[in-house]
């Protein structure tokens, strides 16, 4: 298997060790870095996978920790900025960064970014069934079958809300989360387009039988009703 390090280069204690206990409770495995020199000495160092990049660290900017790591590596690079202007942003990407996620941040909604870049890198070990009481979701050719009844006409934000959702079953997603993973893009804090595509699920699911598979907890989002 891929390694599944993370480099954390976060000159806050408080925002790395944030962002090391959450990524740890998910199996990654973290290392952390609070300056520029540090973090692309321990890239030297460790097989990183993927890179969390804050741009205002001491002795070294994350731009020149960015354009190092570019020198001689293709692992996937998540910027954390407090520039929210689209042009920053836009250079970023220019310059070779895979994503960018504006602070102050959701810490689900790094979490949703990670998996995304970490599953495109091919480090992401899925099972390509997902089977639980009566729901079965098939990763490689995009299926879900209900109770035997394949649930037809979904589009792909629909499969990969269910997706996500059905791979980790006892926890509860916020919606900030859930969007990044489903769309991919930054979330901006509408909730009417997720909410309608919850909606369509439960009309669809609901053709086949009146079990829910997709609770609402109030107040913070949407988890598996296993």
């Amino acid at each position: 298997m891929k390694s599944k390090n993370i480099l954390i280069a976060e000159d806050d204690l408080n925002i790395n060790n944030l962002l090391k206990e959450t990524l740890e409770r998910e199996g990654y495995v973290c290392i952390q870095a609070f300056s520029g020199t540090e973090a692309l000495l321990q890239l030297e160092r460790t097989d990183a996978a993927l890179v969390l990049l804050d741009l205002m660290l001491p002795g070294m900017s994350g731009e020149e920790v960015l354009a190092g790591i570019r020198e001689d590596k293709d692992i996937p690079v998540i910027i954390l900025t407090a520039k929210d202007g689209m042009d920053e942003k836009l250079e970023l990407l220019t310059n070779g960064a895979d994503d960018y996620i504006t602070k102050p941040f959701n810490i689900d909604e790094v979490l949703a970014r990670v998996k995304i870049q970490l599953r495109h890198a091919g480090h992401e070990k899925e099972d390509e069934k997902i089977k639980i009481d009566g729901f079965e979701l098939d990763i490689k050719t995009h299926q879900i079958w209900i109770e035997g009844e394949e649930l037809k006409k979904l589009t792909r934000q629909e499969f990969e809300i269910l997706r996500l959702l059905a791979q980790n079953p006892k926890r509860v997603f916020s919606k900030e989360a859930i969007f990044t993973y489903a769309w991919q893009e930054e979330y901006m804090g509408e909730t009417k387009t997720l909410d309608v595509h919850i909606s369509n699920i439960r009309k669809k699911i609901k053709k086949i039988t009146d079990k829910e598979f997709i609770q609402t907890v109030w107040g913070i989002g949407y988890r598996f009703a296993d």
